[in-house]
């Protein structure tokens, strides 16, 4: 685990790992970056700093603790922010920030996405308060770019502290960390020597921070380049042509569609939900795996084995934000919780700062029942995603694909647009809940199941599933078939929303939601 050492990498060695080379022919030669730097001000009065400086500039080469310029990642251009920690621990002085806010500016004029790999130990103490509020200047330009609609994507190193940490560090959009790094506001030594203990070793490890949701994905400097193509990839996906605009395309459907041919009866609700529970049913993962044509999975809280799946996809040629539930199966149990909840709302953020459409996948068993959980406030989350997917300004498409029950599902189902498997289900509770609150006994689960109205085609009497997609065969043994239905409904739906103006859509959204419940 790391205990606050330099980085590995210097900011040339990771500038290097990540662009393209000049010749594509000789991998060997030198790096495709271009850079922007001008040389920093005159030296600062007091001779020690000076001295300081002089020293840090002989040792790492450079002139200032940070290099920025433009490179190639796979063709496609990007602005690089790349900090020293040879140089005064990567510290950021007045001449730091300048030049950082400049490459900031620069990529913002010339519409680059802009990548950050900070290393710090935060603001240059040579320069007081001025230094400090320099933290100010950087979070501006920052901002400006993001308002811009472009992507800025952060790499935080180890250690990556102070002010840089809790300003430009860490207001990526996607925010990655280098595995093992330290990212914290305030230094253990100073943390020891302000409160008289030491600070717990993995308070500040970029890990425990992804395990809560505040960190993207850890990746390792000889995968991020991969990763980072990926992200572009999608990113920069050009949609398809949209169908002309018209207000009829942003209307709620009168009646459920489905796809294909496929029977419309209406299947046994009971026999919905043990379906459903299968162990072998694609679930999110699997879903995805099978239909993105780009994918970049996200870190979410609980890791591989939590209930959330988050995720920068390309859906029906679409660049797209899903968040998804990966529900429980026997053995692997994976309630929703509050912090699952908090990384929904995230991503929602994330998708309209980006202006791409947002798709949520429903299959979960139900949020955690704890006590733990009400501490944690999961009601209050769950109130909380339900305002933010309404009052999102991009495209909401849901899609329910197994299991729906209680306020977890609820949570992601706020939409423009619902598609629905045949024997995907939504219920306040799971049937053996229900049956002990009306009888007193789990034995009436069947019967409560068929007769809450709960299946999909009910689901689309009520308002609230546009389409159901059918299930003429087990999922289970044919999940090919399965996913690529519903890829292509996904497909359809975005590209019905794409039609909409944003004024209609959103006006269509409110309709939609104030009509849920009446029977058609």
């Amino acid at each position: 685990m790391s205990t606050g050492a330099a980085a590995a990498l210097t900011a040339r060695q990771l500038i290097g790992l990540l662009v393209d080379p000049d010749d594509p022919d000789d991998p060997s030669g030198p790096d495709g970056f271009e850079t922007w730097d001008e040389p920093p001000a005159a030296p600062p009065a007091d001779p020690g700093y000076a001295a300081s400086l002089a020293r840090a500039r002989a040792r790492t080469g450079l002139d200032e603790a940070v290099l920025t310029g433009v490179g190639l990642i796979d063709g496609r251009p990007i602005a690089l922010v790349a900090s020293e920690f040879g140089f005064l621990g990567g510290s950021i002085g007045v001449a730091t920030a300048e030049r950082i806010t400049r490459a900031v500016e620069r990529a913002t004029a010339e519409r680059l996405p802009l990548l950050a790999l900070p290393v710090s130990g935060g603001t240059r103490m040579q320069e007081g308060s001025a230094a400090f509020l320099c933290m100010l200047r950087i979070t501006a330009a920052v901002q400006a770019h993001r308002a811009a609609g472009l992507p800025y994507l952060t790499y935080l190193r180890n250690p990556t502290m102070g002010g840089v940490f809790a300003s430009w560090g860490t207001l990526g959009q996607l925010v990655l960390a280098e595995p093992g790094a330290r990212l914290g506001f305030l230094g253990p030594r100073v943390y020891e020597e302000l409160r008289g203990v030491e600070l717990p070793p993995d308070v500040q490890r970029a890990e425990t921070l992804a395990e809560r949701g505040l960190v993207d994905a850890v990746v390792p400097p000889q995968e991020l380049r991969e990763l980072l193509r990926r992200t572009l990839a999608v990113l920069s996906t050009t949609p398809p042509a949209a169908a002309p605009r018209t207000t009829a395309t942003a209307t709620p459907t009168a009646t459920a569609t489905t796809t294909a041919t496929a029977s419309t009866h209406t299947p046994d609700a009971w026999d919905s939900v043990q379906r459903t529970r299968r162990p072998d049913r694609p679930g999110t993962r699997e879903l995805l795996r099978r239909t993105a044509a780009e994918l970049v999975l996200l870190d979410s809280p609980g890791g591989r084995s939590g209930a959330l799946v988050r995720a920068l996809a390309v859906l029906g040629g679409r660049p797209v934000l899903v968040v998804g539930q990966q529900r429980a199966t026997p053995g692997h149990e994976r309630p929703f919780t509050a912090a699952d909840l908090r990384a929904v709302r995230r991503t929602a953020r994330l998708a309209e700062q980006l202006g791409l459409p947002l798709v949520t996948v429903v299959d979960t068993a139900g949020a955690e029942l704890s006590a733990g959980a009400e501490l944690e406030g999961i009601a209050v989350e769950i109130a909380h995603c339900l305002t933010t997917l309404l009052a999102l300004r991009t495209p909401v498409l849901a899609v329910l694909l197994g299991q729906g029950s209680g306020g977890g599902a609820l949570a992601l189902l706020p939409a423009d647009r619902v598609i629905a498997a045949e024997h995907a289900w939504l219920a306040p509770l799971p049937p053996e809940g229900a049956s002990a609150i009306v009888h007193r006994d789990g034995a009436h689960a069947a019967e409560l199941a068929r007769s809450q109205g709960i299946g999909a085609r009910h689901l689309a009497e009520v308002g609230l599933v546009d389409e159901v997609v059918p299930e003429p065969e087990d999922p289970a043994g044919a999940p090919e078939a399965f996913c690529a239905r519903l890829g292509d409904a996904v497909g359809a739906a975005l590209a019905t929303l794409a039609a909409a103006t944003e004024t209609d859509r959103l006006a269509a959204r409110a309709l939609r939601h104030r009509r849920l419940g009446d029977v058609r």
